[in-house]
């Protein structure tokens, strides 16, 4: 029976980048395609002839209708987007003529996982570069930081209420900011790149995860968790235990992340102050307490957000005192 096979492959890939079976199929069929391309450069560098047929699938049809009179098998090269039109028309007229051909569909490459993070930079680059939008054009690292700290909560909501469909939604929003700030980056002083920022993440995760991507022996999570802390701090030099604590998150966040820092350094937090109640029993009475005293400040007029994280920051400075072995005192 003869046939017309629709190659389909992906345009994120080299474009010589073909299975050998596929390779096979166009070396030794008569190759058909809609325009001259990337692919059918490759193909014809490889000694094979791509005969064009024009974009019209009405056209098209009846040019490889006719090859497979002739020929056992003719090829044709989908497009980036798979021909549907010019398949359904192919369709329709061997099923009038049944007998004539059989159309098959051959996946001469495809998409490796990730491989659609490539669309986002070359949508991005489009929206950035010169003749793209005004508006992302305008940005800077400055007037963007905002945005990333919205997507980010908008994303925690999602996970909070146990919304997947959000999250993918909500994650991809925070991607999109992530890939702005990296195109941006490509036209500071020095500059740098998505494929830099992507390049050092992947030599942190190996380089700190030595348990999978090298010899180290571990038992349990615990010591994954103090390898991880260990590299950490070997990459970088730091004088005191709160360094690299990100000091512009939520004042709450700061000060639970300042006490586990010194908490797991075995250095007291001078000053902290006891309330009057010592535990709470669970969550939901801890948060009432905490509540209570945000409903105190707001009664009083005071700002419970800012009060707290000046005590925040007074206790760190008291923190990298203790660790110099200076007296320090805060009110």
């Amino acid at each position: 029976m003869a046939r017309i096979v629709l190659l389909v492959t992906s345009p994120r890939l080299p474009a010589g980048l073909l299975t050998a079976r596929a390779w096979d199929l166009v070396r030794t069929h008569p190759v058909f395609a809609g325009s001259s391309s990337d692919l059918t450069a490759a193909i014809e560098a490889a000694g094979a002839t791509v005969n064009r047929t024009g974009p019209d699938s009405t056209t098209t049809a009846a040019v490889l209708l006719e090859a497979v009179a002739v020929q056992e098998t003719v090829v044709w090269l989908t497009g980036p987007h798979g021909d549907e039109s010019l398949a359904r028309e192919l369709g329709l007229r061997l099923a009038r003529s049944p007998g004539t051909a059989d159309l098959e569909l051959w996946y001469g490459s495809w998409d490796p996982a990730g491989a659609r993070l490539l669309d986002v930079v070359s949508v991005m680059d489009r929206l950035v570069s010169p003749g793209g939008d005004p508006w992302k054009r305008e940005q800077t690292h400055q007037t963007l930081a905002r945005y990333l700290l919205e997507e980010a909560y908008e994303a925690y909501d999602a996970i909070d209420t146990h919304d997947l469909e959000a999250l993918r939604e909500e994650l991809g929003d925070v991607l999109l900011q992530v890939v702005l700030h990296a195109r941006m980056a490509e036209e500071a002083s020095p500059p740098w790149s998505i494929d830099d920022l992507a390049g050092t993440l992947v030599e942190k995760l190996v380089r700190r995860n030595p348990h999978v991507f090298g010899d180290v022996q571990v038992t349990d999570v615990e010591e994954i968790v103090a390898n991880w802390e260990r590299i950490k701090k070997s990459e970088k030099e730091r004088d005191s235990i709160l360094d690299g604590i990100a000091w512009g998150q939520p004042s709450l966040a700061l000060a639970a992340k300042m006490l586990a820092r010194a908490e797991r350094a075995g250095v007291p937090v001078p000053g902290a102050y006891v309330p009057p109640v010592p535990s709470v029993a669970d969550e939901a009475e801890l948060g009432e307490l905490l509540f209570a005293l945000v409903a105190a400040a707001h009664r009083s007029g005071f700002d419970a957000e800012a009060a707290l994280r000046r005590t925040a920051l007074a206790r760190a400075e008291a923190v990298r005192a203790a660790e110099a072995g200076r007296d320090s005192s805060i009110g």
